[in-house]
């Protein structure tokens, strides 16, 4: 038997959709069709959570490198947009001053 994944069960998934939408299935072909599915969104479920879990363990590595180098943590005070986007700067602060030629604030 060939190794389950994602992909592989997704694709599964819709096939059985697929098969039930077509009205075709019997009562019995119909509960395991279904019984298959739910293992199948299961599985996808466990696969998902991993992802986001090893995610997530690489944000914490960030951070801790982060922390480590003596930068900014993401959303620390004066860090602009949480890290998101390369670190850009924030936006400058809007000054009462009106500009040379220019028209200031009502």
């Amino acid at each position: 038997m060939t190794e389950r994944t994602y992909e592989s069960a997704a694709a599964r998934i819709e096939e059985i959709i697929r098969r039930l939408d077509s009205g075709e299935a019997e009562l019995r072909e119909t509960l395991a069709l279904v019984k298959e599915g739910r293992e199948l969104v299961d599985f996808c479920a466990g696969e998902l959570e991993a992802v986001g879990q090893g995610l997530e363990e690489l944000r914490l590595d960030e951070l801790v490198a982060r922390l480590e180098r003596g930068g900014p943590a993401p959303g620390a005070e004066g860090g602009g947009d949480g890290g998101v986007g390369g670190g850009a700067d924030p936006a400058p602060e809007l000054s009462d001053e009106v500009p040379p030629g220019g028209h200031g604030p009502p």
